[in-house]
């Protein structure tokens, strides 16, 4: 698939979000939501932080842009994640009537766009959403792929 400049400059600022979460010992994942162009939503993982297990970065992302424009429904809006999103994230996606979504790596472990699940586009459900993948793929991979070798040699240093 080719993306556009665009794609690739809300990318970049999902990227910037993650590199947000990263800063806070967070698993480096970010999240923009987009409406006409224009960013209404951002988000990066912050459940260490905020001590909930749903703080994830789509789930934050969505409700600012909910908030953004006063309704939970965000039927023209596309979301960017540098990951692909959980069975929670997925579901609220297809809730919240999310048009696109473009996420940069596919997560093995627990991805419900494509890897484990396909829910964003299960026709079982009453909205599907256009999913597509590989956008700033290497990337991410290398950022979360640091933060958790990081992880581990911390870990193992305070073993000693």
């Amino acid at each position: 698939m080719i993306f556009s400049e665009l794609d690739f400059r809300f990318m970049q600022e999902a990227f910037k979000e993650a590199l947000r979460a990263f800063d806070t010992d967070e698993i480096p994942v970010g999240a923009v939501v987009v409406y006409k162009d224009k960013i209404i939503g951002r988000g990066y993982n912050q459940t260490r932080l905020l001590k909930d297990p749903t703080a994830h970065a789509e789930m934050i992302a969505l409700t600012a842009a909910a908030n953004s424009i006063g309704d939970e429904l965000l039927n023209e809006c596309s979301i960017y994640c540098t990951l692909e999103p959980c069975p929670m994230c997925a579901g609220a996606l297809v809730l919240s009537r999310v048009q696109n979504l473009y996420f940069a790596a596919f997560e093995p472990k627990t991805g419900a766009c494509g890897s484990l699940y396909n829910i964003a586009d299960d026709k079982r459900l009453n909205h599907q959403v256009k999913v597509f993948s590989g956008l700033m793929e290497s990337d991410s991979k290398f950022l979360l792929k640091n933060f958790f070798s990081l992880k581990r040699t911390t870990k193992n240093h305070n073993i000693s």
